[in-house]
């Protein structure tokens, strides 16, 4: 799993991003590259914009912690077309210039603030993780829908 905390990598994902363009098209899943960057900010809001997103109640709280955690946060690539959670669903189109400047000022942020910012710091939808774990849920996330459009 590459490390998101690093530099390298960090720009590496930006490269990645700076390939696409409004008309890039996916090679699945029904998002457009505006609607899929849009939907990658959604995991940073939940970081550094919380108040955009309601905290899971308590049953889908523990639904997240006990079903979905796992398979969120080890280093098994996510398969395509899986089910998106609801607050990750985006409608209608973006503004694809903005989605993408926000998309690549959150992950130089997170590369800034390093490994230990995370270290125990507390997930949306996941309660505490280690920052093992925070690497592994964003790294993947991004090279998944990254992958989809070929970039």
């Amino acid at each position: 799993m590459q490390n998101i905390f690093d530099a390298k990598v960090a720009q590496e994902y930006i490269n990645r991003i700076n390939n696409l363009t409004p008309e890039t098209q996916g090679k699945w899943g029904k998002m457009s590259v505006d609607q899929v960057l849009a939907h990658l900010n959604v995991a940073y809001e939940t970081i550094y914009e919380p108040e955009k997103h309601l905290k899971p109640g308590f049953i889908a709280g523990f639904l997240l912690k006990n079903f979905v955690k796992a398979k969120t946060v080890n280093e098994l690539p996510y398969k395509q077309n899986l089910p998106t959670g609801p607050m990750f669903i985006i409608k209608g189109n973006k503004n694809f210039d903005e989605e993408k400047k926000r998309l690549i000022g959150f992950i130089q942020k997170t590369q800034q603030l390093g490994s230990t910012a995370f270290d125990g710091k507390k997930s949306h939808s996941f309660g505490k993780l280690t920052a093992q774990e925070w690497n592994n849920m964003l790294a993947k996330h991004l090279n998944h829908h990254l992958e989809q459009f070929g970039v």
